[in-house]
């Protein structure tokens, strides 16, 4: 059963968005683990996204006065969940260099379905907070399924592997919210029961079919120096060619938190949007980037590889937010969204250049420390971009709605000259 559903979810990527890739890494996602893995960070991405219909009546459940008070909890929540994830993903990436990458993702979907229990039976705030550093706690998710990845494919394909896991992603982020509105028409508690389930049935599936992917003789011994989440990133850049991609990684974080920390009030300031209208595009953004993710992604690096693939979407990020900064039209928005989901190639391909500059018994460290980055961003653009928002949409200022838009292209413009330093052939043989 669990087999059939992970095959669904195959399916989804190969037929619903058209999906054509190379031989080698058709064969290696028709496997269970390669499936299982999927299965996993589709699932992750559905279960946050199924809350998000349900947050402003959430908060009224829990006490909030006022729609105000409401969206400051729920803002408190957000940074919490980060917070939690840059504090435990170095932890618990080293654990699964130590442990092995099987026992972590078993105990992060289970600790994933007991966070969602908690969520349904809050009666408090303070229950619901809890319930959101629990679930940055089981970021292991990703993590260690990102080195579990690396582990199982070889170093040409992981650009394409990488791009799958963002299309898995992308699908979750499209179904969660349009589940979880259907589901509070049952029950407001309803979408994390569902989660709960999802997590459940997974981590047993995962318990029966799932190898162990690192070797005994790869793995390395945990360092106390990893229960610091800065110590962790610090030694990372000092790792012989990291410090680029690290670099690059969290600049490309930064600015794509653009989107869910603004998109919203970014469209009812400047067309007049509903919430509907909203959901509506957010969802056709999804669908885009699952698309690239995982059917031009793996086309475009086998025939032009992953530097040249890099380039063109570090181009198309400066196109979109520019494109988005400007916009006055909401039919720009329609041929500007394309060439942002092109966008969102960057950051696998990123992941993958970082996978490959380290030996197997550190990709674990490499993910967890990603994935701190990834955390520190969510933490800081908001409060950064949304700052920017406030002041131009202030009467007494310049009006210009789409400066956080424009903010973020400069940053990708100031790393290109890094970016191109990442040319192949710009390194020396050994």
């Amino acid at each position: 059963m669990y087999l059939c559903f992970d095959l669904l979810i195959f399916l989804w990527l190969k037929l619903f968005f058209c999906i054509e890739i190379n031989a080698s890494v058709d064969e290696m996602k028709l496997t269970g683990p390669f499936l299982f893995i999927l299965a996993t960070l589709m699932i992750d991405a559905i279960g946050v996204g199924i809350v998000f219909p349900i947050v402003p009546d959430l908060m009224d459940r829990v006490g909030a006065g006022s729609a105000a008070e409401g969206a400051l909890w729920g803002g408190i929540m957000m940074s919490a969940y980060a917070a939690a994830m840059f504090i435990f993903g170095p932890i618990v990436g080293g654990l699964s260099d130590a442990y092995g990458r099987r026992p972590i993702l078993i105990a992060a979907l289970a600790t994933l379905a007991i966070d969602y229990i908690i969520m349904a039976m809050a009666q408090t705030y303070w229950v619901l907070l809890m319930g959101r550093i629990i679930a940055g706690m089981a970021g292991a998710t990703y993590i260690t399924a990102t080195a579990y990845i690396s582990d199982i494919t070889k170093r040409e394909e992981r650009g394409a592997a990488f791009g799958m896991i963002g299309a898995a992603f992308g699908v979750g982020f499209v179904f969660g919210p349009a589940l979880g509105g259907i589901a509070s028409g049952w029950h407001i508690t309803a979408p994390f029961w569902i989660a709960a389930t999802l997590s459940t049935l997974n981590m047993f599936f995962g318990f029966f079919i799932l190898p162990e992917s690192l070797n005994l003789d790869s793995r390395r011994s945990f360092n106390k120096r990893e229960l610091n989440p800065f110590a962790s990133i610090v030694r990372a850049f000092f790792i012989p060619g990291l410090t680029i991609p690290l670099i690059c990684i969290f600049v490309f974080e930064f600015a794509n938190m653009v989107y869910p920390a603004l998109w919203a009030f970014w469209g009812r300031e400047v067309f007049a949007w509903n919430s509907f209208t909203i959901g509506l595009t957010l969802s056709a953004y999804g669908v885009l980037i699952a698309a690239v993710q995982s059917g031009l992604l793996p086309q475009m690096t086998k025939r032009l590889g992953d530097y040249r693939t890099l380039i063109f979407a570090s181009m198309a990020a400066i196109i979109s937010l520019i494109g988005f900064g400007f916009s006055t039209a909401a039919w720009v928005v329609v041929i500007v969204m394309p060439i942002a989901a092109l966008s969102d190639m960057a950051p696998p391909l990123l992941t993958a250049v970082a996978a490959n500059k380290v030996a197997d018994n550190q990709q674990g460290l490499v993910q967890g420390v990603i994935a701190s980055l990834a955390s520190v961003a969510a933490v800081l653009a908001p409060l950064v971009l949304t700052g920017v928002f406030g002041q131009f949409v202030d009467e007494k200022g310049l009006y210009f709605p789409g400066a956080p838009f424009f903010i973020a292209a400069v940053l990708i413009i100031a790393i290109i000259p890094l970016i191109l330093c990442l040319n192949p052939r710009r390194i020396p043989h050994r």
